[in-house]
């Protein structure tokens, strides 16, 4: 490190379901740390990646997306977005502008209304991201910019494209200043306070989502029952998949198990990327209903279970 005294704090992204969150806190971290699907609500936990920019060690909490919930998990994953948001140092709004201009009223399923008028109501600045500008003419986005000001006042506006990187590093440097001074919480060469066990489940849950999206609906659960180091430095990696109805499991199991195999494939292909050594990933999958509600299910994805 320089002269420069060292910085740290933390940077909470909240958005509506999709808006592209988990892409742009890979994008900051240079690696991935938050799975990422095409179909919407999938961040289901804040996921904290670890940015180093110059002397500043910036903690990226990837929340839940905020929207109208109805499920007693979808109030956990809501409120956790929020609790985000409240302890950290700085909040960027990530705003989906395609989705935005293309929805009625103006607003994506007004799910970006709703979290400006909330950041209102905890009188939480923010700064303002615009995501996906590559996929927008410019001459939209100035009044988009203009209506989100007049709602909320925002410290500073940045236009990204987190799939390619345009604006990233521009957000990142300011990010890096608005950090407090103070020792770093992490190692240099950690990229995600996750365990290994969580992430591996994380991960399986995501192939899940890209090859099942159409067919499965958000009742599946991923859990890592087993995780064991052998002599050679392999992995032995016991997942469980979790879903609602036996007609769920013939779906991922898929005929004659040919879902299930390449889903474990991809998965495990995926695992030995991110974790620098060979994994066997053995996959099962189980019925229980209302999983859902399982306390033990919300305490290790780390959300706090609602009352009602």
């Amino acid at each position: 490190m320089s002269g420069a005294p060292a910085r740290c704090g933390f940077a909470a992204i909240i958005g509506a379901p999709n808006a592209g969150k988990s892409t742009l806190v890979n994008k900051l971290v240079g690696s991935k740390v938050s799975i990422v699907s095409r179909k919407v609500q999938t961040t289901r936990m804040r996921v904290r990646g670890v940015a180093i920019d110059g002397e500043s060690q910036i903690v990226l909490v990837d929340t839940p997306g905020i929207f109208v919930p109805k499920r007693r998990l979808d109030r956990a994953m809501v409120k956790a977005a929020w609790a985000g948001a409240e302890d950290a140092d700085v909040v960027c709004l990530l705003v989906d502008v395609p989705d935005v201009l293309q929805s009625p009223g103006g607003y994506a399923a007004q799910d970006t209304g709703r979290i400006v008028e909330g950041l209102n109501a905890v009188s939480r600045s923010a700064i303002l991201v615009l995501n996906k500008i590559d996929a927008t003419p410019h001459d939209q986005v100035l009044p988009l910019i203009a209506k989100l000001n007049e709602q909320a006042k925002f410290d500073k506006v940045f236009m990204t494209s987190a799939t390619n990187g345009d604006g990233t590093k521009d957000l990142l440097h300011y990010l890096a200043s608005c950090m407090p001074e103070g020792p770093w919480a992490y190692p240099a060469d950690q990229a995600a306070d996750m365990p290994l066990r969580l992430l591996a489940a994380e991960i399986t849950r995501e192939r899940i989502y890209d090859r099942l999206h159409q067919e499965l609906p958000y009742a599946t659960s991923v859990s890592t029952e087993q995780w064991a180091v052998k002599k050679d430095g392999s992995a032995r990696v016991e997942q469980t998949i979790f879903v609602e109805r036996d007609s769920q499991r013939a779906i991922v199991l898929g005929k004659n198990g040919a879902t299930i195999k390449l889903l474990g494939s991809s998965a495990r292909k995926e695992m030995e990327t991110l974790f620098g050594h060979p994994v066997h990933l053995f996959l099962h999958v189980k019925v229980r209903e209302n999983w859902a509600d399982d306390p033990a299910h919300y305490r290790e994805i780390g959300l706090d279970l609602p009352k009602d």
